[in-house]
């Protein structure tokens, strides 16, 4: 069932991108990884086996989704460039047992087409190389989702994975890393330099997992005010919680008066900077605000 070469060796990936005369898309954030071990290792990362189903983004010309096929139930892999689906039906003949969707993945409604492409018997997890200009938004998008994930193991550029997994006090410490860290452990895998990519990106990549912590003493009343006050809260990382806290909830003498009491009812000072507060902080903080 295997290919004879794997689609990440250098070589065959040269001869796919020069046999349909593709490029790399800057705007889409495409880098093909050309190092098999790497994409091996990711997926012993995730501990794919046939009791899982796993959703992949981005699959580029097929080298990750070669590796998961290997080893997964089923393969559902959302692809946005029309340009690679003729490519994807070729290298990922052997394997039937992958669904490529073209779509972007932050528009379709995810619940609807993994129900209607998974038997939903199996455990489902997120594999994937993100690409860098909307890791952000796939991240939160998937902790939002109401499908029952797993885990999540991707490959990020660094500095995103440095703040996913940042402790307060820290400078990569801010709303993403709260975001992620209210349900979620974070444990950054390895390392994979930009040398191992083609064409070469400007910075290093790592790979991060994401799997359900224990749940929280204290959880928001509701997440949508949890991720506002925390992303308002980090809105001018300079400014002190006070002055956030107004932007939020505005400047009326009333409203000073109700942030005054809170603070004090939760020995926060005002003065503090955003950073300075931990994850259970904020969902004290929520809960008393909204």
């Amino acid at each position: 069932m295997t290919q004879e070469i794997d689609i990440a060796d250098p070589v065959r990936t040269r001869a796919i991108l020069e046999r349909y005369g593709l490029n790399a898309k800057k705007s889409l954030g495409q880098n093909f990884l050309t190092r098999p071990q790497i994409l091996k290792d990711i997926v012993a990362a995730a501990d794919i086996s046939e009791e899982d189903d796993v959703i992949e983004v981005g699959p580029g010309i097929g080298a990750l989704t070669e590796q998961l096929a290997r080893h997964a139930h089923h393969v559902l892999a959302f692809e946005i460039d029309e340009n690679l689906l003729d490519v994807l039906d070729e290298t990922l003949d052997p394997y039937k047992n992958v669904t490529i969707i073209n779509a972007d993945i932050l528009k379709v409604n995810l619940p609807k087409v993994v129900a209607e492409n998974l038997d939903g018997k199996h455990t489902l997890k997120v594999v994937a190389n993100l690409p860098y200009y909307i890791t952000t938004p796939i991240l939160k998008g998937l902790l939002q989702s109401p499908l029952p994930l797993d885990q999540i193991v991707v490959m990020m550029q660094k500095e995103v994975a440095d703040r996913l997994n940042a402790v307060p006090g820290t400078k990569p410490y801010g709303s993403l890393s709260v975001a992620v860290q209210l349900d979620m452990n974070v444990d950054i895998e390895f390392d994979v330099p930009k040398e191992a990519f083609m064409p070469r990106p400007k910075v290093d990549s790592a790979i991060v997992k994401l799997t359900h912590r224990e749940p929280r003493e204290v959880q928001p009343y509701s997440k949508d005010a949890f991720y506002k006050t925390v992303h308002g809260c980090f809105a001018h990382r300079r400014k002190t919680l006070w002055n956030n806290l107004m932007g939020i909830y505005g400047k009326e003498e009333d409203t000073k008066a109700r942030l005054t009491a809170v603070l004090e009812k939760l020995d926060i000072k005002p003065g503090v900077r955003p950073e300075r507060l931990t994850v259970d902080d904020f969902v004290r903080l929520t809960n008393e605000l909204d």
